[in-house]
């Protein structure tokens, strides 16, 4: 049976016009420019113009403090438990490498180290959403790395007296050193400079909106990223044994993300197919605004339904697609595990909803996006450990060295580092006579 598609949309990249992305680039890079020229003064200044604050940018160790204070002890629980998972599962991908020394040949000694970078800008997101927990997915992530200084930042605003008081509270139990409350480019510019920290990054991380992802790709290479993150992305692949109503539900929960969010499902039921389309518009219409607006515009815009004739085309379509979120709803979930290759993560039965992956369950919410789950991972503990390696022979191994090397590069026309290694051999020859 060949692949019908029951309802197609466009990606959303692929709507972004030439002008508008250019218009973006230019903004986000006059703003970084001021950043630079005018440090923290021009910081405030954007902070009073764009999100209306003008009280203090670092916040206080008090502050820290009255935000525990506006919680509920239900809600204090519940972030400690998401930070228990988070931390568990980054302690166990740190174990997972570890660093080695080998002897590759008689004297030849070789090994690699792990050495975590010394600070990192984790950017927490809270305009339309406070986001609790991308700020537990990435401080919680660095600490267990064992870097040095954490330096966070989140938009503080008038509405809710500076940093919304959750994220306070879910950074600082995660380890961050330093909390700014500043939103959008500013903040980016704010970390890659060290402003107010007097401690540069090295890395920042953490999701955005199209400004802060912009920003975060013009400073790559003055410091570290994590993904150039686009809209969130949801893909569902199902058979007939999957439940119609599960399945519209978890799609409409992640277009609520926003208009331009896509959710895609990939199905061997042409049956559950028509189902799930009959569903999803109703169940976006019962969404209290603004999560309503979101999810009917992510649908009609960006959602689509393809119908194969069995398992294995479904699996070619979800591994093109290359989704950020991959949920399985079907039968077999090893074969689908052991199968599927291209996704940010995989959540497996109908049980493992993404809303678990994103809030609490352990595994990291910063995921890569538009296809690039075809080639990269999501943040994880690696991404703040340097994998250094190291090498140191003796004089005889050095020897036997010499003359290899010393040909290969000759062979590629390279003379210099082929009298380096022929004064090793003859240093080694004049010491032996």
């Amino acid at each position: 049976m060949p692949v019908t598609r029951l309802k197609t949309a466009q990606r959303p990249g692929h709507q972004v016009g030439q002008r508008a992305a250019h218009e973006t680039s230019e903004r986000v890079a006059a703003l970084l420019d001021q950043i630079r020229a005018g440090g923290e003064e021009a910081v405030t200044a954007m902070a009073a113009e764009f999100d209306g604050w003008d009280g203090p940018i670092v916040v206080s160790p008090s502050e820290i403090a009255a935000a525990s204070n506006e919680l509920s002890e239900t809600a204090k629980d519940d972030i400690r438990i998401a930070h228990r998972h988070i931390s568990e599962f980054a302690k166990i991908q740190k174990d997972s490498i570890r660093e080695v020394q080998v002897e590759l040949a008689p004297g030849l000694l070789a090994g690699q180290r792990l050495v975590p970078v010394e600070t990192a800008g984790c950017y927490v997101p809270a305009g339309r959403f406070a986001h609790v927990a991308s700020a537990l997915m990435s401080v919680t992530t660095s600490s267990v790395a064992g870097v040095e200084t954490v330096v966070a930042a989140s938009p503080a605003r008038p509405d809710r007296n500076g940093v919304h008081p959750a994220i306070l509270f879910a950074a600082d139990l995660a380890g961050a050193d330093v909390i700014l409350g500043l939103g959008g480019v500013q903040a980016i510019g704010a970390l890659a400079n060290g402003l107010f920290s007097g401690r540069p990054a090295d890395i920042i991380v953490g999701p955005g909106n199209a400004l802060v992802a912009e920003a975060k790709r013009q400073l790559f290479g003055q410091v570290g990223i994590d993904v150039i993150a686009g809209p969130t992305e949801s893909m569902i692949v199902a058979d007939e044994t999957a439940n119609p109503q599960t399945v519209a539900v978890d799609l409409v929960s992640q277009a609520e993300h926003g208009a331009d969010s896509p959710v895609w499902l990939a199905t061997t039921s042409a049956e559950l197919a028509n189902e799930v389309a009959r569903l999803v518009p109703l169940y976006a219409e019962a969404l209290p605004e603004p999560a309503r607006d979101s999810a009917i515009a992510a649908w009609r815009d960006h959602g689509e339904i393809v119908v194969t004739g069995d398992r294995e085309e479904a699996a070619v379509v979800c591994d093109d697609y290359a989704p950020e979120h991959l949920q399985v709803m079907a039968e077999d979930l090893d074969w689908w595990k052991r199968r599927l290759r291209n996704y940010g993560s995989l959540f497996l039965g109908e049980e493992t909803t993404v809303t678990f992956g994103d809030k609490s369950a352990g595994p990291n919410h910063t995921l890569p996006t538009g296809r690039a789950a075809r080639y990269s991972g999501g943040l994880n503990v690696l991404r703040f450990l340097k994998q250094l390696t190291w090498q140191q022979m003796t004089p005889e191994a050095a020897a036997a060295q010499a003359p290899i090397a010393a040909r290969i590069s000759r062979l590629e026309g390279m003379e210099g580092h082929a009298r380096a290694a022929d004064i090793r051999a003859s240093d080694i020859g004049a010491q032996q006579t």
